[in-house]
């Protein structure tokens, strides 16, 4: 597993199924994702990108798909560069 995101999604995300399993699209929620994992896996890719989630980010629906999640972060990385 290279993606950083389903790493940190697999290490942190506590999901009732293995994340090689989910397609981008995926409901993470659906997959077990609770509000405290989304806080531990926001804290990972943090972590692994050197970036800071916004306020505005800090919602339901940034941390619901991988595909979310993805735009999210290269938002940020982006932004930082």
């Amino acid at each position: 597993m290279t993606d950083p995101i389903r790493t940190a999604l697999q290490q942190f995300g506590r999901l009732a199924v293995p994340v090689e399993t989910l397609g981008d699209a995926d409901d993470l929620y659906q997959a077990g994702l609770s509000s405290h994992a989304s806080v531990n896996l926001m804290l990972a890719l943090e972590e692994a990108f050197n970036v800071e989630f916004p306020d505005r980010l800090l919602k339901r629906a940034t941390f619901q798909t991988i595909a979310n999640l993805r735009a999210a972060v290269g938002e940020l990385t982006s932004a930082a560069a």
